[in-house]
């Protein structure tokens, strides 16, 4: 299994598009004529990671259904940080912390508008790691 960690700042984008990225990593995983599956993982419990079309709304629609499912304020239980910062800890269990692309000849095999990316919501951390991983057939 191939791993590389990437070091993303999330503190201007709560979206943050991974796919560039993700081409990159299995691109360079030898000749280009092989198959598997290449998984995302954010190793936080504040973040995820999703697959979504970016740059027509649909990001910002994504953060904006978030907030009202995950209201920032003080009805929350994991209290400390940010106001409203027990959402943060909500919100993997809506944007699930990894996704697994299939690999066809060194390529991610995504749909036309779809890109990997990372959600973050969580004001108190903007540094995150994402491990890409890729497991060959």
């Amino acid at each position: 299994m191939q791993t590389r960690l990437l070091d993303v700042d999330t503190s201007r984008d709560r979206i943050v598009d991974l796919t560039a990225e993700v081409r990159r990593f299995c691109s360079s995983q030898g000749d280009g004529l092989w198959d598997g599956l290449c998984n995302v993982f954010i190793p936080h419990a504040t973040a995820g990671v999703a697959i979504i079309e970016t740059g027509a709304g649909s990001d910002d629609d994504l953060l904006d259904a978030l907030e009202r499912l995950l209201p920032r304020d003080d009805r929350y239980r994991h209290a400390h940080g940010s106001p409203g910062h027990g959402a943060d800890h909500v919100l993997p269990g809506l944007v699930s912390p990894s996704v697994t692309v299939p690999v066809g000849d060194g390529r991610p095999l995504l749909g036309t508008w779809q890109s990997v990316v990372l959600v973050d919501l969580n004001c108190d951390n903007p540094r995150r790691t994402v491990r890409l991983s890729i497991v060959k057939a």
